[in-house]
């Protein structure tokens, strides 16, 4: 079946975003953000994922990375295999977030920078102005 025959969700892919020196594995990086995607709307029932070939080239990781990733959201039900088709994103799919509000699954990882931070002797001016610095160049991309 050819790509425009089925919904691939291309654009979501181009919404991926790992950081490898973020103490975050990259696979985990991967399930979060579909996750989030599926709770979000981003990615919808019927939403064909990219191929694990796709996103390990464009993202620039090892395949088994990637294919670990899609392994855990199938056992999760986030995503079905499709025989010949791929990943897609089931009607069953959990579309709730841990926290009552998105941003709250924002907490544990403010928690990780507060306390490397801290560590590091750092203030929580130096900190916001490095985040502000990071946030104008992922909207810069």
């Amino acid at each position: 079946m050819e790509d425009n025959d089925k919904n691939t969700g291309t654009n979501a892919m181009m919404a991926f975003r790992v950081v490898p020196g973020s103490g975050v594995p990259i696979y985990r990086q991967i399930f979060d953000q579909v996750k989030i995607g599926v709770a979000t709307g981003r990615w919808q029932s019927g939403d064909f994922m990219p191929s694990v070939r796709e996103v390990s080239a464009a993202l620039e990781i090892n395949p088994m990375t990637v294919s670990k990733a899609y392994s855990l959201l199938e056992k999760s039900g986030h995503v079905e295999f499709v025989r010949g088709l791929g990943m897609r994103i089931p009607a069953s799919a959990p579309v709730e977030l841990n926290a009552a509000r998105p941003e709250d699954e924002l907490v544990p990882l403010l928690r990780e920078v507060v306390n490397k931070s801290q560590q590091m002797s750092l203030g929580p001016e130096q900190v916001i102005e490095k985040f502000r610095e990071i946030w104008e160049g992922y909207r810069h991309e």
